[in-house]
């Protein structure tokens, strides 16, 4: 694990009630693994179901983690940043409270501060959503 739960803010922006990322478990340069127990409490829950905006901000901040641990300590440290467009979303299952999710980032592409990233949720090896997502990073 490369950041834990108590260390999670300071690869995101997000504060409670809205942070959607545990643990950030492993970086590479082309792929960024979190993950994420759904907890009771949740903000995004609904019948006891984590809703789909919920998974779609859980992938936007296991972007937002990877790519500002991979930034970490360079002169390419990156900021708040914000979704240019999400794309490609595919939908199959609502995770239930307290499963406990795996979100995949791999990038696609990179130029400057924009980036194309693919991500999935996954409930043990369930593939819960997925989708595309461009997104700009503001320089510190």
């Amino acid at each position: 694990m490369l950041v834990s739960k108590e260390n999670i803010k300071s690869v995101i922006p997000q504060r409670e009630p809205f942070v959607m990322v545990d643990n950030l478990l492993a970086v590479n340069d082309e792929v960024y693994t979190t993950n994420f127990v759904v907890n009771p409490n949740n903000i995004f829950l609904e019948n006891e179901c984590l809703q789909e905006y919920g998974l779609i901000e859980n992938i936007a901040q296991s972007c937002a983690a990877g790519i500002s641990y991979t930034k970490m300590n360079t002169a390419e440290q990156m900021g708040e940043g914000f979704i240019g467009s999400i794309s490609k979303l595919t939908l199959h299952e609502l995770p239930k409270v307290n499963d406990t999710l795996t979100t995949i980032i791999t990038k696609k592409f990179e130029v400057g501060n924009m980036f194309l990233l693919h991500g999935k949720v996954l409930l043990n090896e369930r593939l819960l959503i997925e989708c595309e997502l461009k997104l700009v990073g503001n320089s510190n």
